[in-house]
């Protein structure tokens, strides 16, 4: 299944399963911008990126860390 910056679930959850632990709060959007590029099958430009999409991309993998502690 390919997903791209608007699934911002999917890639909350593909994020959680590459850092298990990991507080989001932590991370720089760098950092995340190219985590997010490098999962498997997302497929998106990184020109369609701007930093309300990372913050909803961090706040999507924030809740998705909360439900699993």
């Amino acid at each position: 299944m390919k997903y791209g910056w608007k699934d911002t679930e999917e890639i909350a959850v593909r994020l959680c399963e590459k850092f298990p632990g990991l507080d989001p709060l932590t991370v720089r959007f760098t950092d995340l911008k190219n985590w997010v590029l490098e999962l498997p099958d997302f497929e998106n430009d990184p020109v369609l990126l701007n930093e309300k999409v990372l913050e909803a991309v961090q706040m999507a993998w924030l809740e998705e860390f909360q439900a699993e502690r």
